[in-house]
């Protein structure tokens, strides 16, 4: 029998396992277990969403959509970002639909890769941008923050510009961060595009949190930078719609139409009524996202009080709904070893630091997605366990 596995592409041998989702389908086998692991919103998505899609349905928007997106959505977005943000695209030309962020970053990453090209991946991040850079044959580099606060600074950009050279392309942005909360101001976002301005160097920035900002304002490179800015935004964690799979992307045009090319063929379209049940989202306004940000800032200050309380060094979050805690001195160091401890033992499960690349050895994140009451369990057990080992 001919093993044909070994005839595959062998770019997908560097590929790691998405381990995130793995320890929290581990920590699914156990009854009554906390979860702090996924980034889900805990909230339903707000009723006029679901109407709108319910709506579209009955009137048969079932059919093929527009590969770009209807007509509606790309509308709906092009005001929402130019009313909130301050930033202007053509509807028709620089928006393109996408299945969530996930798919917008995929796209824009493989449309901008060629074989040996390096993409700059500050860490600790989600962890789709290193391997999107893998499969498109190129190199991604980690960039490690852990000794600046968790941001890329100039100081450091520079320093990885001058080693790889001409083979970077691309330089990813993640505001707010995700597993950290820290965000950029405007002011240290310009400092960095000064460094990749008029080179052949695009920045990716993914801003899915960007209505989740509750220290500062929002901060943007398709600001300092919009000549060689990609955004991808969507409306999982803002609206609730993480299960409707429903993210835009937005660059100058002659990129755009680059990008289309591979999400075209990455997949047809997105359902007609999810688009629809977008706009509706869109044009609804911040209301019911402002509702659950107040939620959120409840929930992060109770959490970070706890763990610290507990011995837990953690910065503040500003954005997102995660805390990414320093292991106290007294407790297992090997972050890994630790969350399954903690699952097993306290029926507790937290994200390993080191799932997020390099500079997330020895922290946890804990997700505040989730219920006040299940929050003030968790902590109740992690405090138990905590006041165990120190014994």
């Amino acid at each position: 029998m001919v093993e044909m596995k070994q005839y595959m592409r062998k770019s997908l041998n560097d590929v790691p396992k998405l381990k995130i989702f793995e320890f929290s389908n581990y920590a699914s086998q156990f009854d009554n277990v906390i979860k702090f692991t996924i980034g889900e919103p805990d909230f339903n998505t707000p009723e006029y969403i679901k109407d709108a899609a319910i709506k579209s349905i009955k009137n048969n928007r079932t059919h093929y959509a527009p590969q770009r997106g209807t007509a509606g959505l790309l509308k709906a977005v092009a005001n929402f970002l130019a009313q909130n943000y301050d930033l202007h695209y053509n509807p028709q030309t620089e928006i393109l639909i996408t299945n969530g962020v996930t798919e917008g970053v995929y796209s824009a990453i493989t449309a901008i890769t060629n074989p040996g090209d390096v993409i700059l991946v500050p860490t600790p991040t989600f962890s789709i941008y290193s391997p999107d850079a893998v499969i498109a044959g190129g190199t991604a580099v980690e960039v490690d923050t852990s000794k600046t606060d968790f941001k890329l600074t100039p100081e450091l950009l520079k320093s990885y510009l001058d080693k790889y050279g001409d083979r970077v392309k691309g330089v990813v942005f993640v505001n707010p961060s995700n597993p950290t909360g820290i965000a950029y101001t405007q002011e240290e976002l310009d400092a960095l595009a000064k460094l990749i301005k008029g080179k052949p160097i695009f920045a990716i920035s993914d801003e899915i949190y960007s209505e989740l900002i509750y220290d500062g304002g929002y901060a943007s490179m398709a600001r300092a930078l919009p000549e060689q800015t990609i955004l991808t935004n969507g409306l999982s964690k803002s609206y609730a719609m993480t299960g409707w799979r429903i993210g835009y992307l937005c660059a100058p045009e002659a990129i755009t139409n680059e990008i289309f090319k591979v999400h075209s063929f990455v997949m047809t379209d997105v359902a007609t009524f999810t688009q629809d049940a977008a706009e509706a989202a869109l044009k609804g306004g911040t209301a019911a996202t402002k509702k659950m940000d107040e939620k959120y800032i409840q929930r992060r200050d109770y959490m970070k009080k706890r763990l610290a309380a507990m011995g837990f060094d953690c910065s503040r979050p500003m954005g997102a709904f995660y805390i990414f805690a320093k292991i106290p001195d007294f407790l297992e160091q090997d972050d890994t070893k630790l969350v399954y401890d903690l699952v097993k033992n306290a029926r507790v499960a937290v994200t390993a630091g080191s799932y997020f690349g390099k500079g997330g050895n020895g922290y946890l994140r804990f997700s505040y997605a989730t219920s006040m009451d299940q929050i003030k369990e968790g902590m109740d057990r992690l405090e138990q366990y905590v006041n165990q080992a120190r014994q």
